[in-house]
């Protein structure tokens, strides 16, 4: 059974900084993109940042400069720096990953549990 454990998340005071983790386990043959989503109170998901397998990334426009993702494809973990929080970051945040179970099988969505960001003016 494939599961995504995320942490990393808290309360941060605005223009402060926190990191993301997020380790994929169990039994599975590859993975392709990992990222991070997040959802605000009334607001839909929203892809924040992206990275594929050889390490070719992209950013929500809102997050560019702030925010660097990076992933140890030894560790099968993706990490997300957020620097310069502003209260408008402030929101649950879910790491993704496609992931092929088996040899055989296509590459599925896996979804972290959520790990909640809150920023403070």
């Amino acid at each position: 059974q494939v599961q995504l454990v995320e942490s990393g998340g808290g309360l941060v005071q605005a223009g402060g900084s926190l990191r993301l983790s997020c380790a994929a386990s169990g039994i599975f043959r590859d993975i392709n993109v990992m990222g991070w989503y997040r959802q605000a109170p009334g607001e839909q998901r929203e892809l924040v940042a992206g990275i594929t397998h050889t390490g070719v990334e992209n950013y929500a426009d809102s997050v560019k400069g702030r925010f660097t993702i990076s992933r140890d494809n030894a560790k099968n973990t993706v990490y997300l720096r957020m620097n310069s929080l502003k209260p408008e970051d402030t929101a649950v945040y879910y790491c993704n990953a496609q992931i092929k179970p088996r040899i055989w099988m296509t590459f599925q969505d896996y979804w972290g549990q959520g790990t909640q960001v809150t920023v403070s003016s």
